[in-house]
Order: C-alpha cells, then structure tokens, then sequence
C-alpha cells in the first residue's frame, strides 16, 4: 500500500480507503495498535486486591487488575495453552483466572498457577515461570487513567503526550482545580457501530463544522437544566470564549477554549440549587487555585490513535474499539469527581444517560452520520474521489505563536484531522519513534 499517496496534506486530500479497506484494516492492526499507547480503564473500576475489569486494545481482549499486593497490571485475556480467555466476565474479584477450556489458572500477577495432572503429564517439561499470562510492555496511571503498549521500545507515557498533557488534565483534573480527583461513574457505556473507528476519532478533534446535526437536539434543550433552545446545551458557558484548535507531535489534537477574564459562572444546573451551588463553589474554588490558568476550559479532544475526551458535561473519555474496517465498538466512560456529593452524582448520572450513550440525544446524530461516512468511502466509483480536508488550509499559527503550546488554529479548522491522518500515515509506513514524534523527517517522499 502506499501510505503516502492516500495522505496528502499539501492539498488536503485524503483516500476514502483508509475507512473501509480490509487489508489496510489489518495493517492498522499489526502497524498502529501494537505500538502507539493505549487506554484501558481507570483505577477506580479495580479499587481492591482481585479486582478485576475486563478491556481491550486493538481487537485483543486483555485484563486490568489489581494483585494482592495492590500492584495494577494489563495481560493479555488468552491462556498460554490453547488461548481460550481466561475470564469471562466485565468485571468482578477474583484469586485466580481459570481457563474454562482445559483449567490452567493464573494469579492476579499472571504467573501460572495450577496445571491439571502437572506431575504426570508436564513436570519433566514445563516451566511454569515460563508460562506467565503475556503482560504489556509498558503501563502507566496518569490521575487515574490507566494506558499501556506492547512496545517496549515506546516512549514513556508522558513523552508520548506531550503538551496534549495540559488538555487532557482539564477532563481528569477535579473541577475546583485540585490535580487529578476524578472516578469512573457507573458501568461503561458499551455499543458497536457500523462505522470505521478513525471517523469517530476524528470528530472528537475538534469538527465544530457538524454542529448543525444536533439542531434538533439543542431545540429539544440537551444541557443539565434541559432549558428548551440553544442556552439548553452545554456550550453555552464557553459563549464568550475564544475556541482553540490545537495539534501536537503525534497525532493528537484538542478543541479547547480560553473565557474572557473574570469570567463568571454560567449557571447550567437551574433545575438543583445543591448541584448549582456545588459547581458554582468548583468554579469559584479553581479561579483562586489557578489563577490566569482557569481561563482555559476544555472541550473535547482525541489521544492519538482511538481516545477521545468530553472535558465538560457529559465529562467522560470515550474508546473507539476496532472491530473491523466498517465496525467499531464504542466504549464511553462516565467521569466524576470522586469527592464530589452523592447527590451531584446521581444528577450528573442522569444526563450522561440522557445526552450520550447508545440512547443519548447527541450520540444518534453522531452515529447516523458517521455510518453513513463510512459506507460512502465503499464502493468502487467512490473510491476514486478523495475526501476534501481543506477546511482553513495553511492558517494554523505554528509552535510558540499561539495563546497556547502546539498549532493553533483560531478558526474553525481541518487542520487537526489532516496531522491526526499525517502521524497514521507515518505509523503505517512503520516509521521509526523519532519521526513518529516529529522528531526526525520521514522517508523522502511522503510530503507534509
């Protein structure tokens, strides 16, 4: 395949392939999800010794858990005998994973526990220590949040982030601006998709462009008060703002926004005096902890490959599991305060369910245009065409010239997909770490 033809920046055209090609597919699979890093879960869902939670990277099932000695780990959900998943379940306690298929078991540190007639089948031959449950190369809790890679040779974690860090803080970081703070709400949203999982990754860059979807939705209100009209939604606090679009090395890219100075509070929780005084404390409470800081507010932005956050309400981190080139499992984990009063909880847990999610007003609209994205990238005329990423070509502002680290655009832009698109094209040429973070220039020939 070539790469660098399908991901022309220069022009900002892109191949329809990329979204529904089975072999490119698979090569996504061995070029991107074995290298880049990965969200998995979050610490609050294993809280004790034995917990477990059962996620994925990439199409492998693997398991978050908790050992005896509160050490958190990835492996991979496969017995080492036939590969059968050695558990079943979302979620739960356990001492041990047992395989279902021929009983090997494994502790909570992935070490082989218990092999069925070991002595007179195996114990001339088989090493236990040998026969681990196959863990990642890497893992790391950043304010909760657990990521991981099969690469060894990746950069760590927060290298790999980069100044994205700064954004993604503002989705994890407790809303009166202490660091870190936040706790997965109930279960996790859980629905598959007939669509590709770059569409949806895409979107949550920063694609301002699409608002006019959700125009039903902001007639039917959508925001925390549920106030009929677009001052029912949740962007209406961010109505002053002046909106950001910034990219970093990677491929990651964020919308976010910085509020005028002295700022006040935009009360969206008219409904709940206790929810209203709440986040109006939080707000108050931040501006005195960050000072100019506060200004910069959230609003969604993409992890490179397949993690996507809303950084307000439905505060949450969403994952675009692939499953095939036209099929996508999407994973939406709802966030909260972990300190935060019950009742604020249980309001807050009605809108996510009422907003996102499989039923949510806004996730509807999403859904039917990225499916039908999708299938328009099929066929064999439409194959011929490339898709236009033109939107406000050559007018981000580059490093260090914008209000904030990374290319900022302060329009409405398509430059974060076409650098989202850029670092794909460079894990699929199999480029090395030092390009992959722009650090080094590519092979000759791929253009910008």
């Amino acid at each position: 395949m070539n790469y660098s033809k399908m991901i022309d920046n220069e022009r900002g055209l892109i191949s329809r392939e990329i979204f529904s090609d089975k072999d490119i597919f698979e090569e996504e699979l061995e070029r991107v999800f074995t290298r880049a890093w990965l969200f998995v879960g979050h610490e609050s869902q294993i809280p004790n010794p034995g917990d477990f939670f059962t996620s994925r990277m990439g199409t492998e099932s693997v398991i978050l858990t908790r050992d005896k000695k509160n050490k958190i780990h990835v492996f991979h959900n496969s017995c080492r005998h036939r590969g059968m998943k050695v558990c079943q379940y979302d979620h739960g306690n356990t001492q041990l994973f047992t395989c279902p298929y021929h009983s090997w078991s494994f502790t909570t540190e992935g070490k082989l526990f218990g092999v069925p007639q070991y002595k007179g089948l195996y114990e001339e031959h088989l090493n236990k220590d040998e026969w681990s449950l196959i863990e990642v190369a890497q893992i790391y809790n950043y304010k909760g949040t657990i990521w991981a890679t099969w690469d060894k040779d990746a950069p760590d974690f927060l290298t790999y982030l980069g100044e994205a860090k700064t954004h993604l803080d503002l989705a994890l970081d407790c809303r009166d601006g202490r660091e870190g703070g936040s706790e997965v709400l109930m279960g996790v949203h859980k629905w598959i998709i007939p669509c590709n999982w770059k569409v949806a990754a895409e979107n949550f860059l920063g694609d301002t462009y699409h608002n006019v979807s959700h125009r039903s939705v902001d007639l039917v209100g959508i925001g925390p008060s549920a106030e009929a009209g677009v001052k029912g939604r949740r962007d209406n606090e961010l109505e002053f703002a002046k909106h950001l679009w910034v990219n970093f090395p990677g491929g990651h890219g964020v919308h976010s926004a910085i509020v005028p100075e002295d700022s006040p509070f935009v009360n969206t929780f008219q409904n709940n005096p206790v929810v209203a005084d709440y986040f109006q404390y939080c707000h108050d409470e931040r501006k005195r902890r960050m000072g100019e800081q506060a200004r910069l507010m959230p609003f969604v932005g993409t992890i490179f490959p397949n993690a996507s956050f809303h950084g307000r309400q439905p505060r949450s981190i969403c994952v675009w599991h692939p499953h095939g080139p036209e099929k996508t499992e999407a994973w939406r984990f709802f966030l909260v305060d972990k300190d935060a009063p019950q009742e604020v909880k249980d309001f807050m847990r009605r809108y996510y369910m009422r907003y996102s999610g499989p039923a949510g007003m806004t996730e509807q609209d999403d859904m039917e245009n990225w499916n039908y994205a999708t299938a328009g990238s099929r066929g064999p005329i439409a194959r011929r065409y490339p898709y236009n990423y033109m939107q406000s070509l050559g007018t981000a502002l580059p490093p260090g010239e914008g209000p904030v680290a990374g290319n900022v655009s302060l329009q409405v832009s398509e430059e974060n997909p076409r650098q989202f698109y850029r670092a794909w094209r460079n894990y699929m040429n199999e480029e090395s770490w030092d390009v992959l973070a722009d650090k080094a220039p590519a092979q000759k020939g791929q253009g910008n």
